[in-house]
């Protein structure tokens, strides 16, 4: 209950730093906001940059626009957008699906993969397998994302056409399929982790003590690498997923850059190249939120996942 207890505050206190770190940083950003609210010169009038500025609380000190942002915040108003001049909050919820089923198609592909080429590369460690599942991890996490989507949709979207160039689609199957070329973009370079975290972990387990045991039993290889090897590799293996799928996030900016995505990420590009600073504090807080809510799911399966951990935390 203690850890619960510890766990919940240091959260809030994590999340309160990272939203002060986000508004100062777009406080202190070149150029005047009111410039970009008004728009158009010519209404640049004295009495006109005063009222935007009380409007938007911009004539207060950078505290009491922190608190004004951060209370809209609590009860999911984030302001109106200065590009869009629509509520931020409705913005977001249009293009958070996208994303997030991006995001999750490519932790299928990743946790499916990543962890099988790992289970491949320990049981046939030292072989050719080995070998060839290390090589191709190598070059895959050597590759930046941007230059892997362009080389698919060279290929696959405008040789061959098997797959639209860009696009989210309508939904359902027809969303999975138009998000499969941005899923296999985005979840090439992770699974490259998770598989190296894989094997490592396992190779590490089969010179372990209740491998050897189970050995001793008579036990066939393969239920010794399922019950015994695998079973005692889940932490550092699930610990690199979830670190990985909340990373994935961010990393959507240049694939949802480079597949035409309405998403997150793109919008987020879009937000800062037109200095439209409500939206960009709304996507990073998204972003670190978003962190922090995969990276505590882990928290709790864990112990489920290898009860040697909970016995850990009930001790401390």
């Amino acid at each position: 209950m203690f850890h619960a207890i510890r766990k919940l505050g240091g959260m809030v206190i994590t999340l309160v730093v990272a939203s002060f770190i986000i508004f100062v940083a777009m406080f202190a950003a070149p150029g005047d906001p009111v410039t970009f609210l008004i728009g158009n010169p010519e209404n640049m009038t004295p009495e006109r940059i005063a009222s935007v500025r009380a409007q938007y609380h911009l004539d207060e000190p950078m505290l009491a626009q922190y608190w004004h942002w951060a209370a809209g915040a609590l009860t999911g108003d984030f302001g109106q957008s200065f590009q869009y001049h629509q509520p931020v909050s409705a913005i977001l919820a249009a293009r958070i699906p996208v994303t997030l089923a991006l995001v999750g198609y490519a932790a299928v592909l990743l946790i499916v993969i990543g962890i099988g080429l790992g289970v491949l590369a320990a049981v046939k460690r030292g072989r050719t397998p080995d070998t060839l599942v290390v090589g191709a991890t190598t070059l895959a996490a050597s590759v930046p994302s941007f230059v892997v989507g362009i080389a698919l949709v060279a290929l696959f979207a405008v040789q061959l056409r098997w797959f639209p160039v860009a696009g989210a689609g309508t939904g359902g199957p027809d969303r999975l399929y138009a998000l499969t070329l941005p899923a296999v973009t985005l979840a090439i370079g992770a699974l490259a982790i998770v598989s190296r975290v894989t094997r490592q972990s396992m190779i590490e387990q089969f010179s372990s003590e209740h491998v050897e045991a189970a050995r001793a039993t008579g036990l066939s290889e393969r239920f010794i690498v399922r019950d015994h090897v695998l079973r005692a590799s889940w932490g550092p293996i699930i610990t690199m997923v979830a670190l990985v799928i909340a990373s994935m996030i961010a990393g959507t900016v240049a694939v949802e850059t480079v597949f035409g995505l309405s998403g997150v990420g793109s919008l987020l590009v879009e937000a800062i190249n037109t200095h439209d600073f409500p939206v960009v504090q709304a996507v990073l807080l998204f972003m670190v939120v978003a962190y922090m809510v995969v990276t505590t799911i882990v928290d709790l399966l864990l112990p489920v996942l290898d009860p040697r951990i909970n016995r850990r935390v009930v001790s401390s």
